[in-house]
């Protein structure tokens, strides 16, 4: 973050400096009180378990320079306007009076002061409706052969998380890296004009969230302001591959890459194939080719990798280090993460979140990686699909089936048996840490995914916390 007075906040974000001076100094921006170190600004957000406004003292304690708040508190900071009550933020019903919606407000406000600050910052933007993450961390891969590089952790993309992360950057940051959500039409055109992009990605339109769009030309539509945010020197950077994508050519000002596996895409990728259940292939751009080898799990991969390519190459990275970035990456945490146990068993945590699209990929990696040993699939519920859920189970469960999954364990999600006679059905991850157990053989490979609050990461933990068998205690 660029360094900043209390009073210069104020003007930014349309607030008055309150118990302060104003000539004190910001040096960053924090939401948690357990992260504040000296010289930051503590955002009081309401929240549906906690306030933020409970640990004001804790904040202060541990050096903030003050607080960033829309109520009248006694402590020095910075007040700013309320926003709409039970705004329309991921805050919900935990913001009754509008206070979390101001400071929200005033911290979009913030970063785009901050981003405008900084000339020679490049800003790539991520939207999809599965996979944003994983390109988000190929992409940073990427441009790190360019520079420094300020990404979020995990899946940041939200009002809070996305600017909070932009503040990250500074005058030594070269690219930095965001993604994008939406929970219905209009967030992600905020978002956007919180930290406009240069480059903006679509990877993809699916089924996720279809329960607040109501369709999948809905999704698209909303997916789809990411790159009407985009002026005439900015980059759409879309997936080929996907209709629904590729329309959105139609609604930018800006210049069109195309990547995915046709011949008419400015990025490509030929000769693709699966090597235990990982993809070898050869990345053909406008600028030479290079081959690529991924050490991530699944062949859904490739279009992210091309996706990350083609930002690379916008930013000026030649192929042969885009390559070799590509090739070097590794999974996040819970996605797509392999485990080996000592007996042979492989246990693939893709736990961090989940909807029918990620589902299927996830099946198709799964048996790519088997390469023929016994494939089991511990499936958690999907949210967010509304009136299509129950068809959605029958859906996902039915490619396992036609996938030749030798076993499915629906763990709080009995949906999942109408596409997989004789599933096993149990209430919770525990529960399904037991099934295992006595059921598991050397050398199955089981997958465990479901969307993120169903806390399936506990049965992939469980399981590789497993002795092999005759490994107990003499």
């Amino acid at each position: 973050m660029i360094e900043m007075r209390l009073a210069d906040v104020a003007a930014v974000t349309g607030g008055r400096v309150h118990r302060a001076s104003g000539d004190e100094l910001v040096t960053a921006v924090e939401f948690d009180s357990r992260s504040v170190k000296p010289g930051a600004l503590f955002l009081t957000l309401p929240g549906a378990r906690v306030d933020g406004h409970d640990f004001v003292p804790a904040a202060l304690a541990a050096g903030a320079t003050g607080v960033l708040t829309a109520r009248e508190l006694d402590a020095p900071g910075v007040i700013v306007p309320r926003g709409p009550r039970a705004a329309d933020t991921y805050l919900g019903a935990a913001d009754p009076d509008g206070s979390g919606a101001g400071v929200l407000a005033a911290l979009a406000a913030l970063a785009r002061h901050q981003v405008a600050s900084l000339p020679g910052l490049r800003t790539v933007g991520i939207t999809g409706s599965a996979g944003k993450t994983s390109t988000k961390d190929l992409v940073a891969a990427v441009a790190a052969a360019r520079g420094p590089v300020v990404a979020p952790p995990g899946s940041f993309n939200t009002e809070l998380g996305l600017p909070w992360t932009a503040l990250r950057a500074d005058a030594s940051t070269r690219t930095l890296v965001l993604e994008y959500s939406a929970r219905r039409t209009g967030h992600i055109a905020g978002l956007a004009r919180a930290v406009p992009p240069d480059i903006a990605v679509v990877i993809n339109v699916g089924t996720a969230h279809l329960g607040e769009f109501g369709s999948v030309a809905g999704i698209a539509q909303a997916k789809g302001e990411l790159v009407e945010a985009l002026g005439p020197d900015g980059v759409a950077v879309l997936n080929a591959d996907d209709p629904h994508v590729i329309a959105m050519a139609e609604r930018t000002a800006g210049r069109i890459v195309r990547y995915g596996r046709g011949p008419e895409t400015e990025v490509r990728a030929a000769d693709v194939r699966l090597e235990t259940g990982r993809a070898r292939f050869t990345l053909v751009t406008p600028a030479g080719a290079a081959p690529v080898a991924l050490r991530l799990v699944g062949e859904h991969h490739v279009a992210n990798a091309l996706a990350a390519a083609a930002v690379g190459l916008e930013l000026g990275v030649d192929v042969a280090g885009i390559a070799e970035r590509l090739s070097a990456a590794t999974a996040a945490k819970w996605r797509m993460e392999v485990g080996e146990r000592p007996d042979g068993v492989t246990v693939v945590n893709d736990a961090y979140n989940a909807n029918p699209d990620s589902m299927r990929a996830g099946l198709r990696a799964l048996t790519a990686l088997a390469e023929g040993r016994r494939t089991w699939a511990v499936l958690g519920p999907m949210g967010e699909l509304g009136e299509a859920v129950e068809a959605a189970y029958a859906e996902v469960a039915a490619t396992a089936r036609e996938l030749h999954v030798a076993e499915l364990v629906a763990v709080g999600a009995p949906g999942y048996a109408a596409g997989f006679p004789g599933a096993h059905q149990v209430p919770d991850a525990a529960a399904a840490v037991a099934l295992l157990r006595g059921a598991l053989q050397p050398g199955d490979v089981v997958l465990v995914k479901g969307s993120r609050a169903a806390g399936m990461e506990r049965v992939a933990a469980g399981l590789l916390a497993e002795q092999a068998p005759g490994e107990g205690a003499a």
